[in-house]
């Protein structure tokens, strides 16, 4: 993303991604961010976070989602549940490019008992800059809804 690029982003995190939620906030203040919560470390359920900002992205309302937890494996199967979400777990930078590139993804979804912090800075940094390449992909893009 280039100096003068600014989106619109929604941002969650359970208990376990508390930390880095508050880490990616920081990382990212030239944006406009929703923070849908968790405000603290105390055991929460991800659901609670991954509706509400599978929802704004939904919408249309913001551009891109963030969500953490433990594994990402809950709050991106509970993001997926909405139709015009395609939620990704990453775990590393080029990951975070192909989700995009390749299958439009447009909430990123960070494992943080899994990837270091820097890590989880990178791929935010590089699902934000990569592009959808549309052709072929769209096609496949075209197919995943019910």
């Amino acid at each position: 993303m280039s100096a003068d690029t600014k989106f619109k982003i929604a941002i969650g995190a359970d208990h376990a991604g508390f930390e880095y939620k508050e880490l990616l906030k920081s990382f990212l203040n030239g944006h406009e961010l929703k923070d849908f919560g968790t405000y603290s470390a105390d055991s929460v359920d991800y659901p609670d976070f991954a509706h509400p900002v599978a929802e704004a992205v939904e919408s249309g309302e913001y551009n891109f989602g963030i969500l953490v937890c433990g594994s990402a494996n809950g709050v991106a199967i509970t993001a997926n549940k909405h139709q015009q979400v395609r939620a990704a777990i990453c775990w590393q930078k080029e990951i975070a490019e192909l989700a995009r590139q390749h299958n439009n993804a447009n909430i990123i979804c960070v494992p943080a008992r899994f990837v270091s912090e820097a890590l989880a800075k990178e791929m935010v940094t590089a699902f934000l800059n990569a592009a959808f390449e549309g052709g072929r992909h769209a096609t496949r893009v075209n197919k995943m809804s019910c």
